[in-house]
């Protein structure tokens, strides 16, 4: 045999049978074939071959094999029988095999039934399945040659029935969602329910149309998103969600999700423009509207509602200001364009979400210009020199001015508007170029002063321009005639005589340029006065210091080395004496000063002063001149003068200082007509604060300094002597004592004689003369005297007689003979009769009687010179007599006044003569200290008026029992001074 070492068969060598080696098996090789070959044992051997075939017959040797051990199968409990569930298959390796199925076990109630069918088990439902009752079949399949079996095992599940769909607890659904939740947030979880079970049960989620913002997760039913939402473009969605089960066949529900997106505040507010233009004009009031911005937001509610507002931006410094609502932008302030002309502002629109959002955006405002700056000169001031005699024609200099305007508004126009008349210039009304139109003379005119005025119109600028010609020597030199006026005051003291330099000749050359020397050619030959040739100094000679007055006329000369001129020079010496000094007053005139005052005025004051007291020129001598220092900024001046009474021959009298003071305080306006000089009340001397004790009377004294400069003016040198106020006290006429406090009745020598009856008053006494006898004394009898000064009076002419006596003829007029005396007076309306004052201080009786057809009316008022302080009043005030009087205290306006409570005057009844007498002052007793010596007047000041016929005692004492007995009053008023 030719075999490997595993064949399965072998040989015997002598027989030739072939055996079975080893085991066989037909499921492996069922056929054999192979040769077998037969050999002698000859020399050479000799063999032959042949072929054997060996077929191996089967055996049941193999049981039968399932495929798989176990098989698995779902069946829905409605399935009919015979529903074939699965096939079982099992190989058996023997030939010719026949295998058979059946269930061995696991088949509960017979339910399934098994067959074989080519070469497998069909299972098969032979009775129906009851879900509830069994939901798993455990089957164990037996396959079977016959001899040999095998098992399998068969899991036949029973599914439920797809007999309920899936339901959703509401047919819509609702929710919000914001705007600004990111990709993926989930919106909602939908979910339905199905009774089913299993897969039956198992729900599937799905949207019927496909909207891209959402997507739906299939197991869970959650609803997400995956696109960003915006309310501003979609507000809500309407999804259409299914519900659908995995039974067979599929059951489904749906319902639909409505999804609201909430807006928030996502979106800043938008303007219209990228940025605003406006333009307004410098001129407008406060909040003119310039422009409207207006912006928008996407937003809805509160955070799409805008607002505006400047802050966080630019206002323009204030200067504007925007109106939250409406966005109009409104100017706050005046704006002036030349400050700012362009604004550039910064806004924000603000919508009112929390957070809020807010949008810049540029405006820019033009300030459009208006005139209103006027041209500005480059100086309030121009000083243009230029040559005398510069050829006409001549541009001697630009004047221009600027406008910060623009435009049309900033165009300029010269001219000249005050001081050039006579036309000596020319301004070119476009480029301001000043020209001379005639010939420039330094000697008649060293300066032109112009206005010239810019004009924008209608605005305007001026400015001043000084022309200053140069000069060139061309003129003689100019000399007036002048006056030295020397008030000489001698005294004691060592010294007085000015022995300096008083002044210098008066002279003035045109051409400044000139050195001039000086001469007396004439008159000066005493040398009286001594001059400087160079400097035109002057100064008096020691040999005027004496008590003589003199006048002397003198001639000057003048020369500039070409030219010369001459002019008179008179020197007056006045002596001024202690009597003239003592019986003087001071004036005082307004806006003065001295040098307007001794050139060209002296005169024409002298001249008034004179027409006033009815004297001579010559007989008023005024010797100082003196700026009042104590009245701050205005210009007063002070002026000293006494003057000599007209008849008084070598013993020469002076008006007394109270008549002087008099007669040109009541002659003021006279006085200023003729003088052109504006007289002012007398100023109060150091009297006034009354510094004597007790009943003393304080009496100015004046003391007088000679040391004084000469004062200069054009045509005048002065030399002053300025009065030093002193004072000094002394008894009153009328009193006498150690303290003057006993009064003397100066009655007591009977010095009005048998022709008049003596009454006593303070300082003094008046005489009341007897029928037909007049004079000081009564000492002139009209019947048996002769003519003498002054007796008739008010300018009545005297008249004697040629049996004896005299006879007065009176002017026409109400005089009253036998002397033209005149005691009644009627008043037009705003007249008055003026009287010399009452110089009584302590007290005093005054009797008038008047009649009147007015409520209203002053009877009497004495005063002082200067309208101030202490006064005494009469009126009628509403049909009432009325005494009103202030003692003083030094300062007008807090003066304690007193009114006496009125009387009734009847002085509406026409022509009803009242009489009111007497109205008294009355004086207490001195106020005694405590030695027993009088120490001075009393505090209380009484006063008592009286009208008509009254008992003034019981009027006053029992006129408020008496019911209407009111014809007399007193008033009292206390205070320090006497």
């Amino acid at each position: 045999l030719e075999t490997g070492a595993s064949f399965p068969f072998a040989i015997n060598n002598s027989t030739g049978w072939i055996v079975v080696a080893s085991e066989l098996d037909r499921e492996a090789v069922d056929f054999y074939s192979f040769g077998v070959e037969a050999q002698d044992q000859g020399n050479p051997p000799m063999a032959s071959s042949a072929s054997v075939s060996v077929t191996v017959l089967d055996v049941n040797d193999n049981s039968p094999e399932f495929t798989r051990r176990e098989y698995g199968a779902r069946l829905n409990e409605d399935a009919a029988v015979g529903t074939s569930v699965l096939t079982v298959s099992a190989v058996d390796r023997d030939a010719n095999s026949v295998i058979t199925y059946q269930i061995s076990s696991g088949n509960t109630r017979n339910r399934f039934s098994i067959t074989s069918q080519s070469g497998g088990g069909l299972i098969s439902l032979a009775l129906p399945l009851d879900y509830k009752l069994e939901r798993q079949y455990l089957l164990t399949i037996a396959a079977s040659d016959g001899t040999r079996q095998d098992t399998a095992q068969v899991v036949i599940n029973v599914t439920d029935a797809n007999t309920h769909r899936p339901v959703f607890q509401s047919s819509h659904y609702t929710v919000n969602v914001n705007e600004d939740r990111p990709v993926g947030t989930t919106v909602v979880v939908i979910s339905a329910t199905d009774e089913d079970t299993g897969e039956n049960a198992r729900i599937t989620y799905l949207m019927e149309d496909s909207i891209p913002q959402f997507r739906i997760a299939a197991e869970t039913g959650a609803v997400t998103t995956q696109m960003e939402l915006d309310y501003e473009d979609q507000v809500s969605y309407t999804l259409a969600i299914t519900a659908r089960d995995n039974g067979i066949p599929q059951k489904s529900d749906t319902t639909y999700l409505e999804i609201l997106v909430s807006d928030v505040n996502d979106n800043a507010p938008q303007f219209l423009r990228d940025s605003y233009q406006g333009s307004v004009f410098e001129d407008v009031p406060a909040f003119t509207s310039v422009l409207q911005v207006s912006a928008t937001d996407r937003d809805s509610g509160l955070n799409g509602r805008v607002f505006y507002t400047f802050q966080g931006g630019d206002d323009g410094d204030g200067d504007f200001i925007i109106e939250s609502t409406s966005g109009i932008v409104r100017t706050l302030r005046r704006l002036d364009r030349e400050n700012v002309p362009l604004y550039t502002l910064r806004a924000f629109a603000v919508d009112k979400g929390v957070p809020a959002k807010r949008t810049p955006v540029e405006i820019q405002v033009t300030v459009l210009d208006v005139n209103d700056n006027p041209p500005v000169f480059e100086r309030d001031e121009f000083d243009i020199f230029v040559e005398e005699n510069s050829p006409i024609g001549l541009v001697v200099a630009r004047i221009t001015a600027t406008d910060p305007d623009e435009g049309t508004n900033a165009q300029i126009m010269y001219q000249i508007v005050e001081g050039n008349i006579p036309e000596v210039f020319q301004l070119d009304i476009f480029s301001g170029e000043l020209t001379a139109l005639a010939d420039l003379d330094y000697e008649s005119k060293a300066e032109y002063v112009m206005v010239v005025q810019a004009t924008s119109a209608p605005l305007v600028s001026r400015a001043t321009v000084h022309v200053r010609l140069r000069d060139t020597n061309d003129n003689s030199p100019q000399l007036k005639n002048f006056e030295i006026l020397f008030n000489n005051y001698i005294t004691n003291r060592s010294g007085s005589f000015p022995g300096g330099v008083i002044g210098r000749i008066p002279a003035h050359d045109p051409d400044v340029s000139d050195s001039l020397t000086y001469a007396f050619e004439q008159g000066n030959e005493l040398n009286l006065v001594l001059l400087d040739p160079r400097s035109g100094d002057l100064r008096l000679s020691p040999a005027l210091d004496n008590n003589r007055p003199l006048e002397a006329v003198m001639r000057v000369s003048v020369s500039d080395g070409v030219h010369s001129a001459t002019a008179q020079c008179t020197l007056r010496v006045t002596v001024i004496t202690d009597e003239m000094l003592s019986n003087s007053i001071t004036l005082r005139l307004a806006d003065m000063s001295q040098e307007r005052f001794l050139s060209p005025l002296l005169s024409r004051f002298l001249e008034g002063v004179a027409a006033v007291l009815a004297t001579p020129r010559h007989r008023v001598v005024l010797f100082n001149i003196q700026t009042d220092t104590d009245v701050g900024t205005a210009r007063i001046l002070n002026v000293s003068l006494s003057v000599l009474l007209p008849a008084s021959g070598h013993g020469a009298r002076f008006f007394s200082s109270e008549e002087l003071q008099e007669r040109l305080y009541l002659n003021r306006s006279l006085l200023a007509a003729i003088s052109a000089q504006r007289v002012l009340p007398f100023d109060d001397n150091i009297c006034l604060r009354e510094p004597c004790e007790n009943y003393m009377r304080c009496v100015s004294v004046l003391q007088f300094d000679s040391s004084a400069p000469f004062l200069a003016s054009d045509t005048i040198l002065f030399r002053p002597i300025h009065p030093v106020t002193g004072l000094r006290c002394r008894c009153p006429p009328g009193f006498t004592g150690d303290y003057c406090e006993t009064e003397i009745d100066l009655c007591y020598s009977s010095p009005c004689g048998s022709n008049g009856r003596c009454r006593s008053r303070e300082g003094g006494y008046t005489c009341e003369c007897h029928e037909d006898f007049t004079g000081e004394r009564c000492e002139l009898s009209a019947r048996g005297g002769r003519c003498t000064p002054g007796v008739c009076r008010n300018g009545g002419t005297c008249l004697n007689l040629l049996v004896g006596g005299f006879r007065c003829q009176c002017p026409p007029g109400h005089y009253e003979k036998p002397f033209c005396a005149m005691s009644t007076r009627s008043f037009p309306p705003r007249s008055f009769l003026t009287f010399r004052g009452l110089r009584q201080r302590f007290h005093f009786t005054l009797a008038l009687t008047f009649a009147t057809k007015e409520r209203d009316g002053l009877l009497l008022y004495n005063g002082r010179f200067n309208e101030k302080h202490d006064f005494v009043a009469l009126e009628i005030v509403g049909e009432q007599v009325q005494l009103t009087f202030s003692a003083g205290t030094g300062t007008a306006p807090a003066a304690p006044r007193h009114g006496i409570p009125g009387i009734p005057s009847r002085a509406s009844h026409p022509r009803r003569c009242l009489a009111l007498r007497p109205w008294q002052a009355r004086c207490p007793q001195p106020v005694l200290g405590r030695s027993g010596l009088p120490q001075g007047p009393s505090e209380q000041k009484v006063a008592v008026v009286t009208v008509d016929d009254c008992d003034t005692g019981l009027a006053l004492r029992f006129g408020p029992l008496l019911g209407n007995y009111s014809c007399a009053a007193q008033g009292t008023q206390s205070g320090s001074k006497k």
